[in-house]
């Protein structure tokens, strides 16, 4: 039988900042915050970084890389910035591209972008 491992959020928020199950890790989605957990300003490619750098961490703290994520989901605030959104992302996945699934929603305190992914650990 496979365990369930979760790791819990540093934010006053009841989630867990990733949950192990089976040969997979789970991220609960990032937003651009700070380690105040105010929201960084800038354009869709600064939060796109701050984002994509966050989940880089987190996915090293837990014995992971960004090439071991199998799918990604993606909230933009605005679908214009889904070029350069792009633009952006593709830079952090040097071995391929992940599924991913782009969706325009409105995001907490302005952020212009929120990702979540999924990473395959092995069985």
């Amino acid at each position: 039988m496979n365990a369930i491992t979760r790791y819990p959020s540093a934010l006053p928020a009841p989630l867990s900042r990733a949950v192990k199950a089976g040969g997979f890790l789970f991220l609960s989605g990032v937003l651009p915050m700070d380690a105040q957990a105010n929201i960084i300003a800038g354009d869709i490619q600064t939060q796109t970084r701050a984002v994509l750098e966050r989940i880089a961490l987190t996915l090293a703290d837990l014995g992971a890389s960004m090439g071991d994520v199998v799918r990604v989901t993606v909230w933009l605030s605005d679908l214009d910035d889904f070029a350069a959104f792009n633009g952006e992302y593709q830079q952090h996945f040097a071995h391929g591209l992940p599924t991913r699934s782009t969706v325009q929603a409105t995001l907490y305190k302005g952020a212009r972008v929120e990702i979540e992914v999924q990473a395959w650990l092995g069985s």
